[in-house]
C-alpha cells in the first residue's frame, strides 16, 4: 500500500511554479540575443513580484486568526459642566477676557406730537374755574310833581343806576290813593294798572340804565288835584324819594 503523500499548501505550489517558471527563463536567455534577454529578464520580474504577492495573500488567508486584531479606544466620556463623575465640584471655565463695556448712549428726549384740528371743529379755551358775573348796583328813584292844572298834574320819576354795570331790567310801582285817579302821557315806559296800583316796566327807549347814569319816567295823573298826590312809590321793591309829606 502506497503510503499517503503529505498536503501542499498553497504556498508551496506557488513557489513551485516560481523556481519551474525561473528554471524555464534561464534556458531560454541562454540562446537569445541581448534584447530578447531583457524583454525576458522584465517578464520574469513582473512573475516574480506576482508570485511573492500571491504567497502573501494566501499566507493571509490561510492563517486569518494569526492577524491581531485592532482595539478601538473606548468613547470619551462626557461629564456634566461643573461636576466630576464622583460629585465633586469642578473648576468652573474662566469667562473670556472682555472688552470694557461700551457707555449706553442716553435715550433720545420723547417728542410729543399734537395732532393738527379737525377741520370744522371749533376750538374754544379749556374753562379756568367759573367766573362770577357782576351784579348791577340797586337802583334809585326819586319822584316829583313838575307842573299842576285845575283837573291833572304832571309827574316824572327819575331812576338812578349808582354801579357801574348797566342793569337790564326794572319795575317801577305807584300807587294811588283813589282808583279815580287815571295815568296818561307816560313817556319812557310801559304803564299797566290793577285798580290803584300802576306798574311801570322799560319800553324801547329806555331798556336799560346805563352804570353811573339814570333815565326818566314821566306822566300825568288826570283827576282833581287836591289829595292827588301817591301814597306809595317803589323800584324793584325800593322806596322812592322824593314823595309829598
Amino acid at each position: 500500500m502506497t503510503p499517503p503523500q503529505p498536503r501542499r499548501t498553497v504556498a508551496i505550489i506557488l513557489l513551485d511554479r516560481i523556481v519551474a517558471l525561473a528554471t524555464t527563463a534561464r534556458r531560454v536567455l541562454s540562446g537569445r540575443d541581448d534584447a530578447s534577454r531583457i524583454t525576458w529578464v522584465a517578464a520574469v520580474a513582473v512573475l516574480g513580484v506576482l508570485g511573492v504577492t500571491a504567497v502573501l495573500v494566501a499566507g493571509v488567508l490561510r492563517t486569518p486568526e494569526k492577524m491581531a486584531p485592532v482595539t478601538l479606544d473606548p468613547p470619551l466620556s462626557v461629564d456634566p459642566v461643573g461636576t466630576t463623575p464622583g460629585g465633586t465640584p469642578r473648576a468652573r471655565a474662566q469667562p473670556a477676557a472682555t472688552s470694557p463695556a461700551v457707555a449706553a448712549s442716553p435715550p433720545a428726549a420723547s417728542v410729543t406730537v399734537v395732532p393738527p384740528p379737525t377741520v370744522g371743529a371749533t376750538t374754544s379755551p379749556a374753562p379756568t374755574g367759573s367766573t362770577a358775573v357782576p351784579t348791577p348796583a340797586p337802583l334809585i328813584a326819586d319822584f316829583a310833581v313838575e307842573d299842576t292844572a285845575l283837573l291833572s298834574y304832571g309827574a316824572a320819576v327819575t331812576i338812578t343806576n349808582p354801579g357801574p354795570v348797566p342793569a337790564p331790567q326794572w319795575t317801577l310801582v305807584l300807587t294811588l290813593p283813589r282808583e279815580s285817579l287815571r295815568v296818561s302821557a307816560v313817556e319812557g315806559a310801559q304803564a299797566s294798572r290793577d285798580g290803584a296800583v300802576w306798574t311801570f316796566v322799560p319800553d324801547g327807549s329806555a331798556a336799560a340804565v346805563p352804570g353811573s347814569s339814570s333815565v326818566r319816567v314821566t306822566f300825568r295823573v288826570n283827576g282833581a288835584p287836591t289829595g292827588a298826590a301817591p301814597e306809595a312809590c317803589t323800584i324793584d321793591g325800593v322806596a322812592c324819594t322824593g314823595l309829598p309829606g
